[in-house]
């Protein structure tokens, strides 16, 4: 009688879907004892946005989780999930990087490698599947599911065909946006299963309300494999149910035959643990059926919404809806999934905000041109022509894209060994700089220091309450910042103060009223450093703090003058309006300075324009990433002077005029739309 297997997505999608993949290596080590005797087809445990996460807000080593999680599941497969030539970062690597990060994925512990491209080109899978046959483990093929006019059975049944080709020991429905329905899953598996026998898996969010019944329909055409969550993890914009599954299927010819008691156990455990990340988690927890008009997936369509209110354009999110479809249609109708849907959608922001490809991003050219390999349908070639103009190309890339990229791990090798100062280094840490060479320098002075450590909501007020706590009551608990433990003690008027754990009470500037004047976060994120000095007079207008936020460095600003008193270390996550800062009021007991690994880097202090040029401003918020040209040099109107890196995309700034070039901001500068970038002296 035929069962149906679950892989269980609870140490990676689910936690990356409801709260921000933010779950620490030690909040899952206690439970895999459980975990492992369950007898699912796989935990998917790596991969996805954990190595992003582990690193640039965590502090951990995502290769040491790795390590660890395969010594506690000792009876069961660590599933990753690989962004085939793209690996887990947003550009193309070389095939010798590729081969180099499989090999060493499979080594610490991953067991079947997930393999999918944005776009469904199969020769993006070639790399990355060449080298983990090498390495004897389980190779799953994902295909890229959207609905657009050209997204037929037909043409899905074909391209499960070329992929079991490639050497696939399975394949995998990927539906990131939970757009598969009941009937239109049976319809694709037994399509599917006529021209290939290797198992099916099917992965459909519960975003949208169907996942559960899309499930069942796809287990009754002939899906082996089911993906699933824990309950307690399950839903909103993460998957269905594991119990609920199990017991929908027992007693039938699919019955799973899994232990709903211990899977009771599992869920009644990271129900606990999903308490400690409750300050991670979106308002979300429904059912978004805008997704079913729009296509857009919930998780773009949160991040959308969060970029237009950086850019001040939260009332064009309607108009943006409406123009991806344009932009998705024009660039060949590419699945909506990590990176062309970020690229499709920034460029749908752009269109809006400047006008029909009037503005190009840096990677919606490259996916015009072919960089990031064959889109499914044909472009709008006007579109392209443009992009083609842009890049100073003839013609598209036909050939595989990794074709054009030289082998490069030797010169990464040696650049990390440049950013340790050591002559050697390790495979991993050479894919880690490999995979964000951003993020990384900073991972690796800090990594000694230990992961984060979260407490359970009820330890830990919400960040939201920290700016008006009870009126009467002080609230004091516990943080941990960049691995030093300290007292935090929140005022009724809302001001906080920190002093090492164990330490007497810290005084709490602000516990009455002193006359200052506060400045709040203007978005929910994490205190990156402090841009002046403790106790330093400041201007209206100078900045004071750096948060990050949604991934980017925003500059937070005095709004008046005065000398500055932070309220919050460095290292803290607050929430949008959280005081953070107060200027000019009157002393008060002073709380302990910041530890010395927190203190304040001076910001860099941008030039101001000599009114005798052309002023090139930006045109949207983001981070000057890089000149184009040297300071000085002679340019003409329509030369590119500027490079920023806006909603993760980059953006060329071309000048207006001619003449010499003086930069006003240096690079790694975070700028405000309109701030002035350049002047061009005629």
């Amino acid at each position: 009688m035929p069962k149906v297997k679950l892989t269980d997505l609870v140490l990676r999608d689910a936690h990356q879907s409801l709260f921000a993949t933010r779950m620490v290596t030690a909040d899952m080590l206690p439970i895999c004892g459980k975990l492992d005797k369950v007898g699912f087809f796989a935990l998917e445990a790596w991969g996805g946005a954990t190595f992003d996460s582990c690193i640039r807000f965590l502090n951990e080593d995502p290769w040491e989780r790795l390590k660890k999680l395969k010594t506690v599941l000792p009876n069961t497969k660590i599933m990753m999930l690989l962004r085939g030539q793209n690996l887990l970062g947003y550009r193309h690597y070389a095939d010798d990087v590729v081969a180099k990060f499989v090999e060493y994925a499979a080594r610490d512990g991953v067991d079947v490698f997930r393999i999918f491209d944005a776009v469904n080109d199969p020769r993006k899978f070639q790399a990355a599947t060449n080298a983990a046959k090498k390495t004897g483990k389980h190779i799953q093929a994902a295909i890229s599911y959207a609905v657009t006019p050209f997204h037929t059975i037909e043409k899905y049944a074909e391209l499960a065909k070329q992929y079991a080709d490639v050497g696939a020991d399975s394949l995998c429905i990927k539906d990131m946006s939970g757009l598969l329905k009941p009937y239109e899953a049976y319809n694709l598996v037994k399509a599917i299963k006529k021209v290939t026998d290797i198992p099916v898996e099917i992965h459909s969010h519960a975003t949208t309300g169907m996942s559960v019944a899309t499930l069942v329909k796809a287990a009754e055409a002939g899906a082996e494999i089911l993906d699933t969550t824990i309950s307690s993890l399950a839903m909103g914009t993460s998957h269905s149910p594991t119990e609920t599954m199990v017991e929908i299927f027992r007693g039938t010819e699919y019955d799973t035959g899994l232990d709903i008691n211990l899977l009771l156990e599992i869920a009644a455990y990271f129900r606990e643990v999903r308490k400690s990340y409750k300050r991670f988690e979106s308002s979300f927890l429904g059912a978004d059926t805008r997704i079913l008009a729009s296509q857009v997936p919930g998780g773009m369509l949160s991040n959308l919404e969060s970029q237009l209110k950086e850019q001040g354009a939260s009332d064009n999110i309607d108009a943006v809806l409406k123009e991806i479809a344009v932009v998705q249609k024009d660039s060949g109708y590419p699945p909506l999934v990590t990176p062309t849907s970020q690229i499709v959608g920034t460029q749908a922001v752009f269109n809006v905000l400047f006008g029909k490809y009037n503005r190009l991003s840096g990677e919606f050219q490259d996916l015009l041109v072919g960089k990031y390999g064959a889109c499914p349908a044909p472009k709008n070639p006007d579109v392209v022509k443009k992009a083609l103009e842009a890049l100073k190309m003839e013609k598209e890339i036909t050939h595989r894209p990794a074709d054009d990229i030289p082998n490069e791990y030797e010169k990464l090798e040696s650049e990390t060994k440049k950013l340790l100062g050591t002559d050697t280094v390790s495979v991993e840490d050479v894919l880690t700089y490999a995979m964000f060479p951003k993020v990384a320098p900073d991972f690796f002075k800090k990594r000694s220091q230990g992961p984060v450590v979260f407490k359970p909501e009820t330890d830990v007020p919400k960040a939201a309450s920290v700016a008006s706590p009870s009126a009467n009551q002080a609230a004091r608990y516990s943080v941990n910042v960049n691995g030093a433990n300290y007292d935090v003690v929140v005022a009724p008027a809302g001001t906080v103060a920190v002093a090492p754990a164990g330490s007497p009470a810290p005084a709490v500037p602000g516990s009455v009223t002193t006359g200052g004047t506060t400045v709040s976060a203007p978005v929910a994120g994490t205190i990156l450093k402090y841009a002046a000095a403790e106790g330093a007079d400041v201007a209206a207008g100078d900045t004071i703090i750096i948060i990050e936020s949604m991934k980017m460095e925003l500059e937070i600003k005095s709004t008046v003058a005065g000398k500055v008193h932070f309220l919050v270390p460095a290292g803290t996550q607050v929430a949008a309006q959280q005081p953070v800062a107060e200027i000019g009021g009157v002393a008060v007991p002073a709380a302990p300075p910041p530890p010395p690994s927190l203190a304040p880097a001076p910001a860099p202090v941008a030039a101001a324009p000599g009114g005798t040029g052309t002023v090139i401003p930006a045109p949207v918020a983001g981070t000057v990433l890089k000149y184009a040209v040297e300071e000085g040099s002679r340019v003409v109107s329509g030369d590119t002077i500027v490079i920023i890196e806006s909603m993760k995309m980059e953006l060329e700034i071309k000048s207006t005029a001619a003449g010499k070039v003086h930069f006003l901001v240096p690079t790694g500068t975070q700028v405000a739309s309109q701030q002035a970038l350049a002047e061009i002296i005629g």
